[in-house]
């Protein structure tokens, strides 16, 4: 074949003249890990020379299967056509470089130019000069997929098939294996075909792959989840189910659509956020779910779960587990507004005659201490209603109270909880592990299915995964939210400067510490965490005062100073002031100064009795004292002292969700000042790294109710590091 081109004209009549063709060729070819494309033209269409649009000569002679032909090409049509090509496909247009040549080093990018062109309405020809072509499937949804559904204990199985043309069809199960394993839109089947999926199908697909169980041939998924699992299947191209999952799924309908009434029974006035909160409880105890209601401290959790109780307490008696200082709370409360209830408290030498005389309208106000004593006999009642109060105290799952608690029966289990993450992911596993035993699979799945890669990569996917799962079971509403007349909280931070004699002091136990855990022996290490931990601990109560590490020191504290400055001023201006610290012996230190100024306070700590802890709460709210001090565990829950509307927290807790709580003793229901809260932090000392690591602690648990990354547990690495910078 002869080819010339040339802007000449005189050759006509002297060959076979024919219409020059302008539709773009698109040349492809393996390049690395991705492809290089050229376009061109081809004026003879399926033979002859081919021309980048635009470029070379307008005449073109050739002589093709023998015979000369001759051409006039239109250049600036070529380039107009190529160039539409190229605005109509976003992956060329943002890669254009003008040369008609692109290089996409990703194969995800190729496939995506690839998927544009084969949309076009003008379709260019494409062709593969080099190599094996690379074949797509049409964009698939949920409209290609069958489903196969039957209940298996808890479960329910979930086979089927992706339909991928007439002839090829996948395993459900495959198909969640590539969408693990395999990022993007375009998943790989060999090297040379790939299905395309669409946005949504490929997000539906990651969804369900998050909350499932692989099976042999599908998945399985929890009965509790099978919200999840009707939208998912909603618009499949076919579903074929047993009984079990229809009369699940009518159950689950009439579930939402129940409209209950708060009890007539119940003698107190809710707010209209408290009505609803009562509703979603009654709501869930007729679906015969567990509930988790996370409410912010000070919103009327107690009053709501007593409203519950009214509805369902004919049904079978209830049970109530409270830590200790609240017990006493619990049955003054439900005397108030649940007068139709018989509460009774747990204790005494009659307890399992209380046990075995339970009956309807019954309500056992229990500590976790006689939980774990009594745990064979309360374990063997069946509950109408079994309710863990302050709920974080089974956080750890290797604690007795923890085993006691997941052994009681209820029909219906219910949590309340301010702070349903405390510190990590593992917390709200437990958790759910007793309101809803199953729906967060094994803890080894939990871990490698969703905390693992929240906490460690903060994978936004799996969180949000994680937050559809759980948010049916968990109502949490903030103050900010629901509360428009409560008054402001202002937090301000107070730096302690110490003085030359406290830094010392501070800088010789932190090099002791260094020496200590770098000398520490090979036995010693294979404790290094609680090493660490107790020299953060020295490090902490050297901050507060410098006798809090030698008794005998007279060095003295600049915080007490700062404390005693803060609280004359107060108290001048008719103030009243709670003040937390969680070392009971730098409250101490701080009675001792009141002492000496004659300032009139209440004191608590975790050994003060329930009744005499009742009567100083009660006294303080009558105006007896000015200053409460009181230890940030044994005070942080379960306490109304509105009469306070200052807060003084003196040393920082690893977990400002403790402090939150402490605060809102004050900063609640019945509070009508404005609420400050003193934070008081020593400068240039491990307080003030506690203080930075609050701001991802507070996100841990707020993230995954609402939004946002999360922090996991500090490593020994991490400890090691408030030591040593």
């Amino acid at each position: 074949m002869v080819t010339i081109h040339s802007d000449l004209t005189d050759f006509k009549g002297k060959t076979d003249e024919v219409p020059a063709d302008k539709t773009p060729h698109i040349h492809l070819q393996p390049y690395g890990n991705g492809l290089k494309m050229n376009m061109r033209v081809r004026p003879f269409k399926n033979q002859g020379p081919y021309f980048a649009p635009g470029m070379g000569g307008k005449t073109v002679i050739a002589t093709v299967k023998g015979k000369n032909k001759q051409t006039t090409r239109d250049l600036g049509e070529e380039q107009i056509i190529a160039k539409s090509l190229i605005a109509d496909c976003p992956t060329l247009a943002d890669t254009d470089n003008g040369t008609w040549e692109w290089v996409f080093d990703e194969m995800d990018q190729a496939l995506n130019m690839l998927l544009e062109i084969e949309n076009l309405t003008q379709k260019p020809v494409i062709e593969w000069p080099e190599g094996k072509p690379i074949k797509l499937s049409k964009p698939l949804s949920i409209n290609e997929m069958s489903f196969s559904i039957q209940k298996k204990t808890d479960w329910f199985e979930t086979n089927g098939e992706l339909h991928i043309d007439e002839d090829k069809t996948l395993l459900f199960r495959n198909l969640l294996d590539l969408i693990d394993s395999t990022p993007g839109n375009f998943i790989p089947l060999d090297d040379h075909h790939f299905l395309v999926l669409k946005d949504q199908f490929r997000r539906q697909l990651e969804a369900f792959s998050a909350i499932c169980k692989k099976t042999k041939k599908g998945a399985s998924i929890h009965r509790l989840a099978a919200l999840a699992l009707g939208n998912f299947c909603d618009g499949a191209r076919s579903i074929h189910s047993d009984r079990h999952w229809k009369k699940h799924l009518k159950h689950l309908e009439e579930g939402l659509s129940y409209e209950p009434k708060v009890p007539t029974t119940f003698k107190g006035e809710l707010r209209p956020y408290q009505i609803e909160g009562v509703q979603w409880l009654m709501r869930l105890a007729y679906w015969q779910v567990g509930a988790c209601l996370a409410d912010d401290m000070g919103l009327g959790k107690t009053i709501q779960a007593l409203a519950l109780m009214l509805s369902c307490a004919h049904e079978g008696p209830v049970l109530v587990v409270a830590p200790s200082s609240v017990t006493f709370n619990w049955l003054r409360e439900c005397k108030r507004f649940a007068p139709t209830l018989n509460p009774s408290l747990f204790m005494g030498k009659n307890r399992k005659e209380q046990i075995e005389n339970l009956k309807p309208f019954d309500l056992l106000i229990c500590s976790y201490a006689l939980l774990v004593n009594e745990s064979d006999h309360l374990k063997k009642v069946s509950w109408r209603v079994v309710l863990l109060d302050e709920a974080q105290a089974i956080k750890n799952a290797d604690t007795k109270r923890y085993q006691a608690a997941i052994q009681l029966m209820g029909k219906f289990k219910m949590i309340t909880t301010g702070t349903p993450i405390e510190n990590h992911l593992g917390e709200l596993w437990n958790l759910f592990q007793f309101i809803n035993p199953g729906l967060l699979q094994s803890r080894k799945a939990f871990n490698q299915g969703f905390a693992g890669p929240i906490e460690q990569n903060g994978d936004r996917k799996k969180r949000l995964a994680l937050k559809k799962l759980i948010q049916p079971f968990i109502l949490r509403r903030l103050k900010t939210q629901v509360l428009d007349e409560l008054p402001a909280k202002t937090e301000i931070v107070l730096e302690v400067v110490q003085s030359d004699e406290e830094i010392a002091l501070y800088e010789a136990i932190r090099q002791q510490a260094l020496e200590k855990l770098s000398n520490a022996s090979d036995t010693q290490k294979g404790q290094q965490s609680l090493m660490i931990l107790a020299e953060i601990m020295r490090l902490r109560r050297a901050c507060c005062h410098p006798r809090l590490v030698l008794p005998e020191s007279q060095i003295a504290s600049s915080k007490l100073n700062l404390v005693g400055d803060v609280l004359e001023d107060l108290l001048a201006n008719n103030h009243k002031a709670l003040v937390f610290s969680q070392f009971v012996d730098h409250l101490t230190i701080v009675r001792e100064y009141l002492d000496q100024k004659g300032i009139s306070y209440q004191y608590l700590d975790g050994k003060t009795p329930a009744k005499a802890r009742q009567k100083r709460i009660d006294g303080f709210q009558a105006g007896e004292g000015n200053v409460f001090l009181i230890s940030l565990k044994a005070g942080g829950i379960g306490l109304n002292l509105t009469a306070a509307d200052y807060v003084l927290h003196l040393d920082p807790w690893w977990n400002p969700a403790v402090e939150d709580q402490a605060t809102d003793r004050a900063h609640r229901i019945g509070q009508l000042r404005p609420v400050t809260v003193y934070r008081f932090v020593t400068q240039d000392t491990i307080e003030q790294k506690i203080l930075a690591l609050h701001h991802n602690k507070r996100n841990l648990a707020r993230d995954l109710l609402s939004g946002s990354d999360m922090t996991g547990k500090m490593s020994n690495e991490e400890l090691l590091r408030l030591i040593e910078t």
